[in-house]
């Protein structure tokens, strides 16, 4: 049984998804791919379907109805992951944003101490490829904003190319993580670190999507302003054993 499993979730991908999950499977190491697909006008689900004809047993889907939330299809994958006894359980992105050969770098790290391992675009300077200024400062800036809020010392916690050792999801209560959208990330990352865990940032250089819709939305960068607030005061209030 692989150790590793990496969780995409999708909404209309079908420019991608074929590429990245022959590039996943590629890799020198045996990682396991679970697609979460809400819904996808376009047929991504559909792709993945004929694609598990090659790669039975190693490739996963599962369709839900209608855009439930990015944070409620890692929560899903996450469960699904700890019930199958994956060690390594990785999130990525489907449009190449994220390189696919990093996810060697990640475990790797998972595998020399961290409990969770943070593909950083901000760890060395800021290793962003081809996204407009304004995007850039906004995800810079909401990084620095959380640490001032947080107290926590990370310097990319939007970042959504991630390593969780089982245990960490194991520990850390997913059905009490509320935020769906951008500030998903953010609270993972803060209730880790919460429950003791020990989180390490890598570098990475992160490129803009070149196929496909952008996710992004305003209503999204706002949960993640007011959402950080409201976590930290409800951490308070909250009692975080360790790990």
């Amino acid at each position: 049984m692989p150790d590793s499993i990496v969780i995409i979730p999708t909404y209309n991908e079908k420019e991608n998804i074929e590429r990245m999950v022959h590039k996943v499977f590629s890799l020198l190491h045996d990682f396991h791919l679970l697609i979460i697909d809400d819904g996808s006008p376009d047929g991504t689900a559909a792709i993945v379907k004929l694609l598990q004809r090659d790669y039975a047993e190693k490739l996963f889907l599962i369709e839900r109805e209608g855009k439930q939330g990015l944070g409620t299809a890692y929560i899903h994958g996450f469960k699904w992951s700890i019930e199958k006894n994956y060690d390594y359980i990785f999130e990525m992105d489907a449009d190449f944003s994220h390189n696919p050969d990093d996810l060697l770098r990640l475990r790797q790290a998972c595998i020399e101490g961290a409990d969770a391992v943070i593909g950083s675009r901000y760890i060395k300077g800021v290793n962003v490829v081809n996204w407009p200024m304004s995007r850039v400062l906004m995800s810079y800036f909401a990084s620095v904003y959380v640490r001032f809020i947080t107290g926590i010392t990370i310097q990319d916690s939007t970042a959504g190319f991630m390593c969780y050792r089982r245990k960490v999801l194991e520990t850390i209560q997913l059905d009490k993580v509320k935020f769906v959208g951008y500030a998903f990330q953010i609270e993972m990352k803060y209730t880790t670190i919460k429950h003791g865990f020990k989180v390490k940032e890598i570098p990475i250089i992160f490129t803009d999507r070149t196929a496909g819709t952008s996710k992004m939305s305003t209503g999204i960068f706002k949960e993640a302003v007011f959402g950080v607030i409201q976590m930290k005061i409800n951490s308070i209030f909250r009692k975080y054993p360790e790990g």
